[in-house]
């Protein structure tokens, strides 16, 4: 497979890619292309992490803001994202630091997530997030009302 193969059948440059690397065919790898999708692979736990997080937001803000609403449902998107969150970070432990940023940013999207969804003004949700991190990944945690 050449270098160009990378762009058109990703599914056979996979798999010549790690052919070559078993049979430690050095110069028959693609260096460049294989380095971008290793790093690839790392970002993509972040951005994981970063949408269960915006989900789980997205849910703690109504769940906090129309608690006539509240449902099993939130209850248990709620479990899955705190589960699937614990998951990727046992697996990946240097996720760890990057929480307090990742939970920063996702709370932006949250906000406008849960004004969509409620209808209600932007302004209705704090700003920063309102729990520390550990508090929203707490699996027993639910808001009081708002």
């Amino acid at each position: 497979m050449t270098p160009s193969d990378y762009e058109t059948d990703l599914y056979a440059w996979t798999r010549a890619q790690a052919e070559a690397l078993r049979a430690k065919e050095w110069s028959a790898l693609d260096v460049a292309n294989l380095a971008e999708e290793i790093e690839s692979l790392g970002n993509e736990q972040a951005h994981a992490v970063d949408s269960h997080l915006t989900v789980m937001l997205t849910h703690l803000l109504k769940w906090t803001y129309q608690p006539e609403r509240r449902s099993k449902s939130w209850r248990n998107s709620l479990r899955v994202a705190r589960q699937q969150i614990a998951k990727r970070v046992r697996r990946s432990p240097s996720l760890q630091p990057q929480l307090p940023t990742l939970l920063r940013d996702a709370y932006a999207d949250a906000r406008k997530r849960a004004m969509d969804q409620t209808e209600l003004p932007l302004a209705t949700f704090p700003e920063a997030c309102p729990w520390p991190l550990a508090q929203v990944l707490d699996e027993d945690f639910l808001p009081e009302v708002g």
